[in-house]
């Protein structure tokens, strides 16, 4: 039993070595498009089910408007394992709201909690743009706690391709920084880093039990862009129901 155990430790350890490897040989070039997203946690709930709405709204003085909206559908497959879809759309200025993407995720528990140090696990994801347009994703996704304090860590790997884009491997790197006050509130703040994008800004969270097996979590954050390519605010929420 502990040979298995070791091994089972090793096996784990080595795929965190590789997906690293992977992430270091891309941070060269570095994310473009809407960096600001969602933070990820490494764990799964079994038997979960979810219905999300995700929001963001990037505002500058010199360039429109943009807003964008992220409708999801969820469930866990397994202890360890959490799908979801999403539609995306999306409006710049006046213009109407369209549909832009089309997008599937799988996330994988890598460790259980508390197992080692840090909790991990690995996010994948693949998105449908309009006309020929792809994009491949994963995502490493660290946690740690020291008492209250909680930190997460989501390396990105993307691959982009397509009639109207270069073939290009790329990365992304959010950081997120909270305080466990109560499950009611919890204060954060946030960083994110891509190419022609660096932001840091403050971000609430909380959840509300409904019932059995029944709750509602939510996000609020304002990002301030911290160089001169960066958008001057972008405003991002989450909305989760879980059941």
């Amino acid at each position: 039993m502990k040979v298995k155990n070791n091994f089972q430790k090793t096996e784990k350890y080595s795929l965190i070595f590789i997906y690293l490897l992977s992430i270091f040989s891309a941070l060269p070039v570095q994310a473009d498009g809407s960096v600001v997203s969602k933070i990820y946690h490494p764990y799964v709930q079994p038997l979960e089910t979810e219905i999300e709405l995700q929001t963001i709204y990037e505002k500058d003085d010199d360039l429109k408007d943009h807003q964008k909206y992220k409708l999801g559908y969820g469930q866990s497959f397994s202890d360890t394992l959490f799908g979801e879809i999403y539609l995306i759309t999306s409006k710049d200025g006046s213009d109407n709201l369209e549909i832009e993407a089309y997008e599937a995720e799988l996330k994988w528990q890598i460790t259980e909690q508390g197992e080692y140090s840090a909790d991990w696990g690995v996010l994948f994801e693949l998105e449908k743009e309009e006309g020929d347009e792809w994009e491949a994703s994963s995502a490493l996704l660290v946690e740690r706690e020291w008492g209250r304090l909680v930190s997460t860590v989501n390396l990105s790997v993307i691959y982009e391709w397509g009639d109207k884009v270069d073939d290009e491997l790329e990365s992304k790197l959010a950081l997120q920084l909270r305080y466990r006050h109560s499950p009611r509130f919890e204060p954060a703040i946030e960083f994110f880093s891509g190419e022609g994008y660096q932001g840091i800004g403050p971000l609430i969270m909380g959840r509300e039990t409904l019932g059995q097996a029944k709750k509602l979590r939510w996000e609020l954050g304002g990002i301030f862009g911290i160089d001169g390519d960066s958008p001057d605010l972008t405003v991002k929420t989450s909305l989760e129901y879980e059941f």
